[in-house]
């Protein structure tokens, strides 16, 4: 490890100790977002509609079950062609269709006065089967705010403080009305895994995420007037990412890069990854990338909070130049757990020391519920993580600035 803690102290990671250069942590969310305009005006459309979500986005098959499920052929123009009611449910994609039960259709509806299951989880209100691309989608359409309750219980820990979770309510609802409104005309809005949100379905009445998303109800952030995509990360490892080195994305002002140290002591604020070089190779070989056996890693380009933008892996029968992110989505999320590491090849391993969880942009989740914890309100935490923006209702565009009601004062950040 002594040639990682030289690379470590090469990369600069020295100029930054814990007690300055803070601890990072797909979740949702960890995966490649769409690279789309940064901002959607809002339309006059009430904060409680409806969102679709498509809890499995490309499969062979599905099995769904239930209490007299209502299955409908629905017909090109979305018009019911024939019903029945079953307790399980096969779904098949079957050419240019999906076949249930024998019958063909682009398309079904599922609706029960109970939930339905599938894979463990229970879903509400309705869903439907659509073909898919080469397979088969299952999309859950319900309101808005009843999503989130979803959202913040796949999200962040009940136990957490109160203001943080209302802070999620507030960004997961800016999230998902951003794609509510950028994939408006498309089968699903938005998905439900590391992609976009993580969602879980049917949550007891009990749990306090029902509180936030009440205490919020129609809350979102603007900049400039417009929706922009309110990215959100576990933990940032010091210093939250620009969007533009991530998702090769628009410049997002409300986004921009900011020192964290809210994050320090948050899980995940230093790992370390030790790698075969074997297994390396191979991971290569399965993303179409033979260039033989592994020899060195090379980083090439950092950003300016240190993380990887750019990497070159070298083997016996070529180079394979990587954005970092890929070279993260390849090794695999959990595993190589954000793009701010040194790396140093030691033998037949290559050893990774990082620091954080996630993407890096808009806010850190660990970092918010430390904040709560200090006493920062949930306007206070959208204040310092998304800077500039300002707080309104999706049907009723206010203009609130979040600065009046933080309770601890700005000087109290400890920012320069």
């Amino acid at each position: 490890m002594r040639t990682v803690r030289a690379a470590l102290t090469t990369l600069g990671f020295v100029l930054f100790p814990l007690s300055a250069f803070l601890v990072l942590s797909p979740f949702l969310t960890v995966a490649p977002f769409l690279a789309v305009a940064p901002f959607l005006s809002v339309p006059p459309a009430h904060a409680s509609g409806t969102i679709r979500v498509a809890i499995v986005e490309s499969a062979r098959t599905v099995e769904l079950h239930g209490v007299s499920i209502v299955v409908t052929e629905l017909g090109a123009s979305g018009t019911d062609a024939s019903a029945w009611r079953a307790d399980v449910v096969r779904a098949l994609a079957t050419g240019p269709s999906v076949e249930i039960d024998g019958r063909r259709a682009r398309r079904f509806r599922l609706t029960s006065e109970r939930p339905i299951q599938m894979n463990g989880r229970e879903y509400p209100a309705t869903l439907e089967v659509v073909k898919n691309g080469e397979g088969l989608a299952v999309v859950n359409e319900l309101p808005l705010e009843d999503y989130l309750v979803g959202v913040l219980r796949a999200e962040t820990s009940e136990r957490w403080p109160r203001d943080m979770l209302r802070a999620q309510a507030i960004v997961a609802r800016t999230y998902a009305a951003y794609h509510r409104m950028l994939n408006a005309s498309k089968p699903y809005h938005i998905v439900a895994s590391t992609v976009h949100q993580a969602y879980v379905g049917v949550v007891p009445s009990s749990s306090p995420v029902w509180d936030a998303v009440r205490d919020t109800r129609g809350q979102v952030l603007f900049w400039r007037g417009g929706l922009f995509p309110a990215f959100y990360h576990a933990t940032s490892g010091g210093y939250t990412e620009d969007p533009r080195t991530v998702f090769a994305a628009p410049n997002m002002p409300a986004l921009k890069a900011i020192r964290d140290e809210f994050s320090a002591g948050a899980p995940h604020s230093a790992w370390s990854l030790d790698l075969r070089l074997a297994d390396l190779s191979e991971i290569l070989r399965r993303h179409g990338l033979d260039i033989g056996w592994v020899k060195a890693v090379e980083v090439t380009e950092r950003t300016p909070s240190l993380r990887v933008s750019a990497l070159t892996i070298h083997g016996t029968r070529g180079r394979a130049p990587l954005r970092g992110n890929d070279f993260r989505r390849m090794v695999g999320y959990e595993m190589l757990k954000s793009t701010l590491f040194a790396v140093a090849v030691d033998g037949a391993r290559a050893h990774f020391a990082g620091r954080g969880y996630g993407h890096g942009v808009g806010m850190s989740q660990w970092g918010a519920k430390a904040m709560a914890e200090r006493g920062y309100r949930a306007e206070g935490i959208l204040e310092f993580y998304y800077p500039g923006a300002t707080l309104g209702v999706l049907d009723e565009p206010a203009r609130a600035s979040l600065r009046p009601p933080s309770v601890v004062p700005p000087a109290r950040l400890g920012l320069p």
